[in-house]
């Protein structure tokens, strides 16, 4: 687990700062354990059978991460994924063709020929790829994804259901869905929702499965070759301080019911899918820096890092509140109000902020040559990196207890002017 042990933060059995100091800064650092223990809670606490978890990789793609999560799933988890890069990422990671789900939009044929080839499940997100996938692929197997108009998340930018979203067939037009799959003798045996990122109560999950289940009890006769119903992710984990997690046994039990009531009703026993992203790999993660800069102006005192959105780019695209601590003090009598920002050249690169600008930090105070460590940065943290400024992205590592192993190297210059 991550924690705070003597005032110092903690990796497992192994101090944030020593990894700094051994492999340098900036640095992404994974705890094994947090990701088990969430695959853990997923499967025990969502009591309905058969149950299955297909993880969204966009989260987090590393190749040990992706085989963590298989291990521990034991036969549950498997992958949603949203291009043909995450399907072969998957199947080397160990999960088989039918245990991944091929779910994403504004698809070309070539990916859906892509998936196809590897034996995946198509999940189409529109009446176009629905009727391209047809041409492509008759008498097969199919999912489509429904908006249902209603949508939840922790900021606009991914908000996935509902009149402004990009995503999924607008529920009046399932009806055409349907004769569309008739015409190329397409089975659909999996309707699928997400409604969004982040979320935190029960309540908003279970109203998105209510119109769902309903939109399928309308449908009934069009769909006896349904299998599966999946309710997409959206699970959220708490950024702030006054953030409390979701009840996950009621969660669990809420889910369980309600799904187990349906079926009933629907006289046919299927599977229930959920796609947690960041609820699996967002807290097992951090992101090492160190303070190279500390300058005042009229009205901020900024620290300057070695890293920035570039390795991490949720606070500038969302607003995002991520916890900041220093490694070797991580409470102090001694404290000051700041603004962590980062080496990229824009404005906008600044950890400590929200939607509207610059939110200073009360942290302890901090010389330059600390380290400080961003936390809950294991969800699209590396995955939403890039070489912006031509900067290299950092290593990753992963530790278990006191073992620590790279687990993806560190760039150089090499690859970001050459491309090797």
């Amino acid at each position: 687990m991550i924690a705070a042990k003597n005032n110092k933060l903690f990796i497992g059995e192994v101090a944030a700062s020593d990894l700094a100091r051994k492999f340098g800064t900036p640095l992404y650092v994974y705890d094994e354990e947090t990701m088990r223990s969430k695959v853990s809670a997923l499967v025990q606490n969502i009591a309905y059978r058969p149950l299955r978890i297909f993880y969204a990789a966009k989260a987090n793609t590393n190749l040990s991460v992706l085989k963590i999560i298989r291990d521990e799933g034991k036969g549950v988890v498997g992958i949603d994924a949203v291009s043909p890069g995450e399907i072969e990422i998957a199947l080397k990671a160990g999960f088989k063709p039918g245990q991944v789900i091929f779910t994403s939009t504004s698809v070309t044929d070539d990916e859906m020929k892509f998936a196809i080839s590897r034996k995946v499940l198509v999940n189409c997100d529109s009446l176009s790829q629905l009727e391209r996938y047809g041409r492509l692929n008759p008498n097969s197997k199919v999912c489509f994804r429904v908006n249902p108009d209603v949508g939840a998340g922790h900021h606009g930018h991914v908000i996935t259901g509902g009149p402004e979203s990009k995503f999924g067939i607008w529920a009046a037009d399932v009806g055409k869905a349907f004769g569309i799959a008739a015409k190329y003798n397409l089975r659909i045996v999996g309707i699928h929702e997400h409604i969004g990122s982040g979320i935190l109560e029960t309540d908003k999950f279970l109203a998105a499965m209510k119109v769902l289940l309903s939109i399928i009890e309308k449908n009934k006769s069009k769909l006896t070759d349904l299998e599966f119903v999946d309710f997409g992710g959206g699970i959220g984990v708490p950024y702030r301080p006054d953030q409390k997690p979701i009840d996950f046994v009621r969660f669990g039990a809420a889910v369980s019911r309600l799904f187990e009531s349906f079926c009933s009703s629907f006289g046919k026993k299927m599977s229930l899918i959920i796609e947690p992203g960041r609820f699996l790999v967002a807290e097992s993660g951090v992101l090492l820096c160190t303070v190279n800069t500390v300058k005042q102006t009229p009205k901020h005192k900024f620290v300057g890092v070695d890293t920035g959105f570039h390795h991490l780019i949720r606070p500038m695209a969302y607003g995002s509140y991520h916890p900041i601590v220093v490694v070797d003090r991580c409470t102090s009598e001694k404290t000051e109000k700041v603004a962590v920002c980062g080496n990229i050249c824009e404005s906008g690169d600044v950890f400590t902020r929200d939607e509207h600008g610059i939110v200073d930090r009360e942290l302890p105070q901090i010389k330059e040559g600390d380290v400080l460590a961003i936390l809950v940065a294991g969800a699209y943290g590396f995955s939403m990196s890039s070489n912006y400024n031509t900067r290299p992205r950092p290593a990753e590592m992963l530790v278990k207890g006191r073992e620590v192993k790279v687990v993806r190297k560190q760039e150089d210059l090499s690859h970001v002017v050459y491309g090797m």
